[in-house]
């Protein structure tokens, strides 16, 4: 399976942020023994300056693959949120051998967190520390009164008829509070609705390679790293060209067969990420996300299947011994062939004969 670059810029990386206008100094601040205003030209470049020496070569920027350790709880009693840290995880009595609880690799600015932790890692140094606050507005939003209805009982599998279970009806996801009466009273506001919330991070590393890079996006939307490498290829398009002939007066068009270099990220496609739903159906903008991102021309997805049998190798085995021949050496045929008294005048005759019938 190829999937191929669109042209142009991808829209959903973000601009760096502007200062802020009023920050700036309007013309009245100007002393009076700088009435050109020049020498605060001077100053103000070499602020400019100060403050790129100061700022570090590995400084979080927007765009970057930057490796996080972090835990997220609820500002009110802690409850532990997510992390990727395991001995977190245990305390906070989380299923350790569902989850694998390690550091993950986000890109800044492309909606992987929270927007006000984007904007406390923008200008981090590797191995920085902090805690963010986050809203209940931002978080997973206001509890909302109206968003908990009285729905008919008959729209919940029996089993599922009880406080506290999960529900989807009509496409929307609750919890029951209630079941009386063959009526439900049914929660569909967020579990983490109007919850405040509490982001504590470490930046552990700025990821440079371009492979963990295209590895990182693909477990980010397929909860899965599958096996990636890039590589450049030499690949035949056909171009169209003119064809430079004076003595006609329209211009005239050919195919031609050209040589290109493409750089390619092969993804070796495993059982589950071909079943993945979110892969099955989104895998064209998924692909595009990280041809943008990494600059690369074509995804190639590659899928291997080994002859270790199972079920359709055990079919074949079968139908192989059905047929026959189907499993027999082409002198084995001739053989059988050659022993087959049959007279073809005989059979001739006797098919002209049915026909006539």
């Amino acid at each position: 399976m190829i999937l191929k670059s669109r042209t142009g810029d991808y829209p959903g990386m973000s601009d760096e942020q502007q200062a802020d206008a009023d920050d700036s100094p309007d013309d009245g601040d100007i002393p009076d023994d700088k009435p050109n205003g020049h020498d605060d030209a001077e100053v103000a470049g070499e602020s400019s300056e100060d403050a790129s020496e100061e700022t570090p070569d590995d400084a979080v920027e927007d765009g970057d693959f930057v490796r996080l350790a972090y835990t997220l709880r609820t500002t009110d009693d802690g409850q532990v949120v997510d992390t990727t840290d395991a001995e977190v995880a245990e305390d906070a009595e989380i299923d350790t051998d569902e989850y694998d609880f390690e550091p993950r690799v986000i890109v800044i600015g492309a909606g992987h967190v929270f927007e006000s932790v984007d904007d406390a890692l923008i200008g981090q140094e590797v191995g920085a520390t902090g805690t963010v606050e986050i809203s209940a507005e931002e978080a997973f939003g206001e509890y909302d009164d109206d968003e908990v209805r009285t729905v008919s009982a008959n729209k919940i599998d029996e089993e599922n008829r009880y406080p506290g279970a999960q529900v989807q009806i009509d496409g929307d996801q609750g919890r029951i509070i209630t079941v009386v009466s063959g009526r439900a009273r049914v929660d569909f506001n967020h579990p983490l609705a109007g919850e405040d919330l509490e982001y504590e991070y470490e930046v552990l590393d700025l990821v440079d390679d371009r492979e963990e890079q295209a590895a990182s996006l693909l477990e980010m939307y397929l909860q899965q790293a599958p096996e990636v490498w890039i590589q450049t290829d030499t690949v035949e398009e056909e171009q169209v060209v003119e064809i430079d002939d004076e003595d006609e007066d329209e211009v005239e068009t050919e195919l031609e067969v050209v040589e290109t270099e493409e750089e390619t990220l092969y993804i070796e496609a495993t059982p589950q990420m071909t079943m993945n739903q979110q892969w099955m159906f989104s895998k064209q903008q998924i692909a595009q996300d990280v041809m943008d991102r990494l600059d690369l021309d074509r995804v190639i997805v590659q899928e291997t299947i080994d002859g270790s049998g199972g079920m359709m190798g055990g079919l074949g085995g079968m139908m192989g011994g059905a047929g026959g021949a189907g499993g027999a050496a082409p002198e084995d045929i001739e053989d059988a062939i050659e022993d087959v008294d049959v007279d073809a005048d005989e059979l001739a005759d006797e098919l002209d004969a049915d026909l006539e019938e």
